[in-house]
């Protein structure tokens, strides 16, 4: 009986996914973008690797959200000093720094350990239409030319 092999990291193949934020809905948005991320949908998948593969997002500054969140949903940060707790709403952040509103809503969906932290360094968000790793992408993500893998 042949032996198990062990997986390893080192025969990941990953690929470029490149995913247009103009009017798309923020949670629908970020949860393919995590499970691209992951790596959920391969075929040999297990939970103690990271597998996933590179996102590129372009025109964050676009990006939709439902209901009254542009002025309820609020974002904090802390300076480590005392009265450093900063608050600031969704609306203020898309003028301040568009691109760290699609970044928080996938690492909230990424694990909390240290795959979770190699998982969120293969995600390039841009506020616009250029940045420097969108000539990289070979596959779009996009509604339009939708892969297989995120019809679910």
């Amino acid at each position: 009986m042949p032996k198990p092999q062990k997986r390893s990291e080192d025969k990941v193949e990953r690929s470029w996914y490149l995913f247009d934020a103009k009017d798309q809905v923020l949670g629908r948005l970020a949860t393919k973008i995590a499970r691209l991320l992951i790596g959920k949908e391969k075929t040999d998948w297990v939970p103690y690797l990271d597998q996933g593969d590179y996102v590129v997002v372009k025109n964050a500054a676009r990006i939709e959200v439902t209901g009254k969140k542009e002025t309820q949903k609020r974002y904090f940060r802390y300076s480590g000093y005392p009265s450093g707790l900063k608050s600031e709403n969704l609306g203020e952040l898309r003028k301040r720094r568009p691109q760290e509103i699609i970044r928080h809503a996938v690492l909230g969906m990424l694990p909390k350990n240290k795959l979770g932290s190699r998982m969120i360094t293969r995600l390039f968000v841009y506020p616009g239409e250029e940045g420097e790793m969108i000539g990289k992408v070979k596959m779009d993500g996009s509604a339009n030319a939708e892969p297989s893998i995120l019809k679910k």
